[in-house]
């Protein structure tokens, strides 16, 4: 009976993922095969020789027809890699993105340079990926994170006990401001942060299969123009944040100039910058309030 081992299987599983154009091939084999044989990513390297047992190998032959249906990797395997740190994550929330930890290095540097032990308000937090990443870089913040789908926060909360933040950040479920109302007393926030849905109606018709047949469209879709969530958050904003606080939110590609036209309407906010990711895309918008 022939014998697979981890080497084997490795050097197998990324010609095959490769042959059929998945993304990532090699990160994705070696992000199945960890999983099934509870392993970390370089201890596959470390037993390249270790036979793979009968009833790992079947569990990886039915993850692997998934992977190549398109479901994603992160889902399969149930958790991903954002900022060096783990997160759980399920169809009920977004893959975090690596452009989203620009949002999270912005909200860190305002928060160590103006306001290291205030309060952070994380709207549409999903798996609650960034209100984490903020409270493990600022020791001091004290975090809210809200999100209008329970089942979402059922991951966050998950999260927030993996990483043992569940003093310093809370969870409140609903529609983006509302479930603060009652909790702040009043009390502005000095940052708030959000990754919201902005992916355009003609552009969620065109999104990877991937994305489009696996990922919550609650999570995605922002529109017609992909602004819908932007108008309702800058609209309601102001007795929300402090004087000198920040808003920091991740855009789309090309929403930039509409969305700081959308702020400086407001004539709330003293600074209004619009940054853009590594691919030379719109990305992330600071606006610092008078």
């Amino acid at each position: 009976m022939e014998q697979w081992t981890i080497k084997k299987l490795l050097d197998w599983m990324v010609d095959y993922f490769q042959a059929k154009a998945i993304d990532s091939a090699r990160l994705s084999a070696e992000m199945l095969i960890s999983s099934v044989l509870g392993m970390k990513r370089i201890e596959l390297y470390m037993h390249f020789d270790k036979v793979v047992a009968p009833d790992k190998l079947a569990r990886l032959r039915e993850l692997v027809k998934r992977c190549i249906a398109n479901e994603p990797v992160q889902y399969l395997v149930g958790s991903c890699e954002f900022y060096s740190m783990t997160i759980k994550i399920s169809p009920d929330c977004l893959v975090p993105r690596p452009e989203t930890e620009l949002l999270v290095e912005r909200a860190i540097e305002f928060l160590r340079n103006h306001a290291p032990s205030q309060s952070v308000c994380d709207l549409c937090t999903g798996s609650g990926c960034v209100a984490i990443a903020i409270a493990s870089g600022c020791k001091d913040a004290k975090i809210i994170a809200t999100d209008i789908c329970d089942k979402a926060l059922a991951v966050a909360a998950e999260n927030l006990a993996r990483h043992d933040l569940q003093n310093r950040v809370e969870l409140l479920c609903g529609d983006l401001f509302q479930p603060v109302i009652a909790e702040l007393n009043g009390e502005p926030f000095a940052l708030i942060t959000v990754n919201p849905p902005y992916v355009t109606t003609s552009e969620m018709e065109s999104l990877e299969d991937n994305v489009r047949k696996y990922e919550p469209a609650l999570a995605l879709h922002g529109g017609v123009e992909g602004l819908d969530i932007y108008c309702r958050i800058i609209a309601g904003v102001d007795p929300h944040l402090k004087s000198g606080g920040a808003l920091i939110m991740e855009i789309g590609c090309a929403q930039g100039d509409a969305i700081k036209q959308m702020l400086k309407s407001t004539g709330i906010f003293k600074e209004i910058k619009v940054e853009k990711d590594f691919s030379n895309n719109d990305r992330i918008v600071t606006a610092i309030k008078k």
